[in-house]
């Protein structure tokens, strides 16, 4: 279980990220067709998983624009945008931000969360993805992990893509 704060006050999670080193838990997400998606479907690329509460917050929609414009036209890289918001809205976002190719997945109806160990478990924002960072190589081997110790902070995006 990871201590993380929300405007300064204590919550947690349900566990810990995967360890780096590790291989990436398997994982079916939604995506904005509303069609399964598993990891399986970006085999052979470079993933980076960019984990957050919700896109209708300032800081998550930052995230979202923020990894993609830092990774485009990086060979064989994927920016996965994960959260338990429904995919709707996460088109509705892309839609209204202009961002075209963006990978949006909802965690809404899997297990995700507490597989990753990211799942708030109390606090208002309890039962939704905390704000983390987790890079997998091609081969699925986690090779970065960030687990954002205040959602309301934006990740280091410098860091996670210069571990690809």
């Amino acid at each position: 279980m990871a201590t993380i704060t929300l405007r300064g006050n204590e919550i947690h999670t349900s566990g810990d990220l995967p360890a780096v080193g590790s291989n990436s838990p398997d994982f079916t997400l939604t995506n904005a067709g509303l069609q399964d998606v598993s990891l399986a479907a970006y085999a052979g690329k470079r993933k980076v998983l960019n984990i957050f509460p919700s896109v209708d917050t300032p800081v998550c929609a930052s995230s979202v624009r923020a990894f993609n414009a830092k990774a485009a036209g990086k060979e064989d890289v994927v920016v996965l945008n994960i959260s338990a918001d429904l995919p709707f809205a996460m088109k509705r976002f892309c839609a209204a931000e202009g961002l075209e190719g963006v990978e949006s997945l909802s965690s809404f109806r899997s297990g995700f969360a507490k597989e990753f160990g990211l799942e708030i478990v109390d606090g208002p924002l309890a039962g939704l993805c905390s704000r983390a960072v987790i890079v997998l190589d091609a081969d699925n081997k986690v090779v970065h992990v960030e687990q954002v110790p205040e959602i309301g902070q934006e990740p280091n995006y410098e860091t996670a893509l210069a571990s690809l």
